[in-house]
């Protein structure tokens, strides 16, 4: 979607810092037009832990005040609730592997409303979940997680699944430990999947999904 858009794609390597370090060299705000804000394996609230997150927050809410589009995808999503205000806690269980999110009825609002599905089977891996910041629009839900997509404003959109996901970054999320430590529960929790499950999939599983980020994208930047 980029490429086809001739964008200049530049990073924020967040995950290249020590922890502790809050050390970290962000773009002017002039300087971006569209903001895509990635997932991440920290909570949110471990500014402790992660210093450099008071600083990216503090960015991002500058960034939404200007009016400019934003996406952000699972922890990304978390990041614009708690910039504007919104809780982010434990969800009642964690969420990973492929499950139905479905669309909510939206009440008619004076901007326009970005068109959810009414059921898409998105890849979802996660364990926190945010509160809906005020003046939000609620645009879908799962069985597992109640917010799984919000609208803020005309500009920013929040998801809690991975839109994202490709059969090359699951194997990468499956490959690096990471599914061990999030799939350790203390519970019954029949929301987990295992790796197989996960990857012994049709390509065809992944394209939803990808469409619904791109049509994403399309709404975010319809202004520009």
């Amino acid at each position: 979607w980029l490429k086809r858009h001739d964008a200049t794609v530049t990073v924020t390597e967040f995950f290249g810092l020590a922890q502790g370090d809050a050390n970290i060299t962000l773009p002017h705000l002039d300087e971006v037009d569209l903001l895509i804000i990635m997932g991440g394996e920290m909570s949110v609230n471990d500014e402790d832990i992660y210093p450099w997150l008071v600083v990216e927050k503090r960015w991002i809410r500058h960034f939404i005040e200007l009016g400019k589009p934003v996406v952000g995808l699972c922890l990304g999503g978390q990041l614009i609730a708690s910039c504007l205000g919104a809780t982010v806690k434990k969800n009642h269980v964690k969420e990973i592997g492929w499950w139905p999110v479905r669309s909510r009825d939206v009440l008619p609002s004076t901007h326009d409303i970005f068109h959810f599905p009414n059921s898409i089977t998105a890849l979802s891996w996660h364990g926190d979940t945010f509160d809906l910041p005020e003046g939000a629009l609620w645009l879908a839900e799962s069985d597992a997680c109640a917010h799984q997509a919000f609208q803020y404003s005309a500009r920013v959109l929040g998801f809690q699944f991975h839109p994202e996901i490709t059969q090359k970054n699951l194997k990468m999320f499956l490959s690096d430990n990471g599914y061990d430590t999030m799939s350790q529960d203390g519970n019954i929790n029949t929301y987990i999947q295992t790796p197989s499950q996960m990857l012994d999939v049709l390509e065809e599983r992944f394209h939803p999904a990808n469409q619904l980020l791109e049509s994403a994208l399309d709404f975010v930047i319809r202004v520009i």
